[in-house]
């Protein structure tokens, strides 16, 4: 089978731009499998791991949300925010979730917007550690009332 191009873009620069075998998204209402020659489709995304496979190899990307067009041969992604998992930085993606935890402990803001922020705060950081420590095999963190399987 042909290979999808896949690109994905923020405002500030192209993250990655290769022809892939398999694109896989998380989308609003769960993830998205998008292969070669897949129906035209505009979806939202929200924060999550997008991976891209070619050749059997898999690469993944931490995004923070975004929307997805999908055409028969291309994929674009147009992200708030992405990063390859080798360009995540553990200490600060740690620090901030840590950030965001503590904010939340001290009780819910008053200002609806101030609590959505540092909601989007906490999820952004968490798709991040799970991305970079995915990568070097170590456990990721779970966000409070996240359920184990243990």
């Amino acid at each position: 089978m042909s290979p999808i191009r896949c690109e994905i873009v923020t405002q500030e620069r192209v993250v990655y731009d290769q022809p892939v075998d398999i694109v896989i998204a998380p989308g609003t209402e769960g993830e998205l499998g998008i292969l070669p020659h897949h129906v035209p489709l505009l979806t939202a995304l929200q924060a999550g791991i997008l991976r891209v496979r070619a050749g059997g190899v898999e690469e993944e990307f931490a995004i923070s949300g975004g929307f997805m067009e999908v055409l028969p041969d291309h994929v674009t992604v147009l992200a708030r925010s992405a990063e390859h998992a080798d360009e995540i930085d553990i200490a600060r993606a740690e620090a901030a979730r840590k950030r965001a935890q503590q904010l939340l402990e001290q009780g819910t803001p008053q200002d609806p917007d101030r609590y959505r922020a540092i909601e989007a705060s906490l999820r952004r950081s968490t798709v991040r550690l799970q991305v970079a420590r995915r990568r070097k095999r170590e456990p990721a963190p779970m966000m409070s009332g996240e359920k184990t399987d243990l």
